[in-house]
This record gives C-alpha cells, sequence and structure tokens, in this order.
C-alpha cells in the first residue's frame, strides 16, 4: 500500500468515471472508460498537501531512519532471527513511502494533477503508485505478523525456538512471504491496457496532450463482479483482518508472558541467582519493546482495515455507509498516519533497547562495538513450580 493506494482502490471500487462500479454494463463501456487524470473532487483540499507536500519530507526522514535501523541490525553483535524480521520490515515500509513519491512530487507538488496524465506516465502511475508499494506493504504486516509469532515461540515454546527461529528459517521465511505476496497482487498489474489519445490541454489554452485512455482489459471486462469481490475479500480476510486479530491476541499473550517472568525474576533473585534474573529482565525489555512495535503497528493499520471493510460492503452490497467524501477525507489521513509511523520504529528501538542505542552510538560517534556473544543461544532457568524453561539469547534489542 501507498500512501493512497487504498483511496485509489475505493476510487476503483466506487467512483463510475474511474474505474470500476462493478455493477456490469455493455462490454464497450466497460472496456472504454475515461481519458486518465487524477484531479478529483476534493483532491485541492486533501490529497495535494498530504501528498505534495507532508509525505516528500516525511519519506526522507523514513529514508534516512530505516536504513540507519537496517545499516545496525546487520552489524555482527547484532545478528540474530529476531533481527532479520526487523530488518526485511524496515526496508518494506521504506520503499512503502518512498516508491511512489517522485510521482507525487511531479503531480502534487509541481501541480501537474490538473491535467492529463501523459501517455508515458499512464502505466507508469499505475505500477509505482499503487502496485508496487501495495506489495511492499503487504510484506510489511506479514512480516510483523511473523514478529510477533517469533517472539512468542521464544517466550512460550522457548525449546522449539532451537529449531523453529533459526536465521536461515527466517531468511527462508522473509522470501516466502515477499514471493506470496507478489502473488497475491500480481494480477492487479494486467487489469488495464493504455492507449495514446490527443487531447486538450487543462491547464493550457489551445494547447494539445498526448494522454491515454484506460481501459480494461478484455479477461477483466468478463469477470469483473467475481474477480473484484474475490480479490478484495481476499484483501481485507488475508492482509488485514486475520494478521491484526492474531496480532491483537499475540501481544496480550505476550503481555502475560512478561508478567509471568517478572514473578520468576523475583523468585531467582530470592534464591540470590543475580545472572539468571538479569536474563529474563533482558529478555523482558526485548519483549517489552517488541509489543510496543506491534502496538504501534496496530494504532495505524486496524482503521484501514475498518475503512477497507466498510468500502467493500457498501460496494459489494451496494449500500451507502458513508458518503465518498467522508472515505476519501478518512483514507488520506489514516494514510499519512500510517506513512508518519513508519520512522517510528527507531526510535522504539533507541529508547526501549540498550544494545541498539550503544551498537548506534559506537558505529556514528566513535569507540570500538560490543564484544560479539559466541556463547550458547539457550539458557536453563527454573519456574515457580520448580521445573524448568529454556531461554534464548534474543535480547540483542
Amino acid at each position: 500500500m501507498s500512501v493512497t493506494s487504498d483511496y485509489l482502490m475505493k476510487e476503483e471500487m466506487t467512483n463510475t468515471d474511474s474505474s470500476t462500479d462493478w455493477e456490469t454494463t455493455s462490454p464497450s463501456i466497460l472496456r472504454n472508460i475515461y481519458p486518465f487524470i487524477i484531479k478529483r473532487e476534493s483532491i485541492d483540499e486533501i490529497a495535494v498537501p498530504i501528498l505534495g507536500y507532508i509525505a516528500p519530507p516525511v519519506a526522507v526522514i523514513t529514508i534516512i531512519t530505516n536504513s540507519l535501523v537496517v545499516i545496525v541490525l546487520m552489524k555482527r553483535n547484532m545478528k540474530s532471527p529476531t533481527n532479520c524480521v526487523l530488518i526485511g520490515m524496515a526496508l518494506s515500509d521504506m520503499f512503502t513511502g518512498v516508491i511512489p513519491m517522485p510521482l507525487y512530487l511531479y503531480f502534487y507538488a509541481a501541480g501537474y494533477y490538473q491535467d492529463y496524465v501523459p501517455n508515458w506516465c499512464c502505466r507508469i502511475y499505475h505500477v509505482f503508485t499503487l502496485h508496487i508499494p501495495t506489495i511492499f506493504h503487504t510484506a510489511s504486516i506479514w512480516l510483523t505478523l511473523t514478529l510477533a509469532i517469533q517472539r512468542y515461540i521464544y517466550i512460550c515454546h522457548s525449546f522449539r525456538a532451537r529449531t523453529w527461529c533459526t536465521i536461515n528459517n527466517v531468511i527462508k521465511g522473509t522470501v516466502a512471504i515477499y514471493f506470496i505476496a507478489i502473488l497475491f497482487h500480481l494480477t492487479r498489474f494486467f487489469e488495464y491496457d493504455f492507449e495514446s489519445v490527443e487531447l486538450m490541454s487543462l491547464l493550457h489554452r489551445n494547447q494539445t496532450v498526448i494522454g491515454c485512455y484506460i481501459l480494461r482489459s478484455q479477461w477483466l471486462v468478463n469477470w469483473i463482479d467475481l474477480y473484484y469481490n474475490v480479490y478484495f475479500w481476499f484483501r481485507v480476510i488475508f492482509v488485514h483482518l486475520i494478521p491484526c486479530t492474531a496480532l491483537v491476541v499475540l501481544n496480550g499473550l505476550l503481555i502475560h508472558a512478561m508478567t509471568l517472568a517478572k514473578r520468576r525474576r523475583k523468585l531467582l533473585i530470592k534464591q540470590n541467582k543475580r545472572n539468571e534474573s538479569k536474563k529474563i529482565k533482558d529478555t523482558n525489555c526485548t519483549t517489552l519493546m517488541l509489543v510496543a512495535v506491534v502496538f504501534l503497528f496496530l494504532l495505524v493499520e486496524v482503521p484501514l482495515g475498518i475503512l477497507m471493510i466498510i468500502t467493500i460492503l457498501q460496494n459489494t452490497l451496494k449500500i451507502t455507509i458513508f458518503a465518498d467524501n467522508v472515505i476519501f477525507v478518512t483514507s488520506s489521513i489514516i494514510n499519512m498516519m500510517i506513512m508518519l509511523s513508519y520512522p517510528l520504529n527507531f526510535f522504539i528501538y533507541c529508547a526501549m533497547s540498550k544494545q541498539f542505542r550503544n551498537t548506534f552510538k559506537r558505529m556514528f560517534c566513535g569507540g570500538p562495538l560490543p564484544i560479539d556473544r559466541e556463547s550458547s543461544q539457550y539458557m536453563t532457568l527454573p519456574t515457580e513450580n520448580g521445573k524448568t524453561i529454556v531461554t534464548t539469547d534474543e535480547t540483542k534489542l
């Protein structure tokens, strides 16, 4: 998802002058749609300030912060399965916000959205402001879910973490997530054809521009109702509803596990086992930080998921819950909040992770890096009931 991809999705589903009304008319009407122009109602008041003036500096900040996250987490002393997932999340978030930015600057900041989109840019605009960012955003969502599942395994099923949560498995899982995300949205690249057309410029009187007509692909004309219903319902269920619900549950389980760990730590202190107690404290700090990352994610993603469900219900059931303008304004604000959240993980890591903070300071302010820990990744600790658990060295954040 780019900053506006879900708004564009809404346009495709609701705007009869745009892409899909989902109501099947004659094939000729369905096939020949309209000259491609970005300008829509309320775009001057909402899209121009957000996409033209707010989004670019946010994108620059995201590039800086997420690049720093990747650089720090790739240091040898920071190498761990959890950090591999965090690297994937940082890259996904960065590309989601950055890839469409040149086109936003051209159209919204420079004002060219008021004229017909040039023929050379028609397919490029769709691909780089909608399809590719949506793939990266989907991957980011699934990686966040992977992060929470992995942490849950470390804390609640630590014996299995020895074989399941390895760096090799995480890398394979990350590659699989990107591959599935591409397959999930692959058909979107083939929904439209573009034909060049000479049009009178809307900005410059008595001048013509070579624009384009957007035409639905023939296969889409034949299956339009079924295709959009299946695609968007699958998207809202598997990209938003299931991941967000699972993350809420996993966050609750992790918070409960931290509460139990605090009790265990008090027991160890009473038994004068300081090293084991410190180990649990470090593990809890890492878990708390990851809970904060997931909470930030849910804070901005849940409203987007709800809005998508409302939009799909409106179009599937042919009902009006909110007016198009309300959905447009709301989606623009939510998407901007999502983009604003992208650089915040860097500050969470700095605030809540001593090792990340120290590694960052030593890398950019001088001094030796922390000594790489090559000891066993696992150690056995007692619990309140006399049993033992295996804890891991996943405290490098």
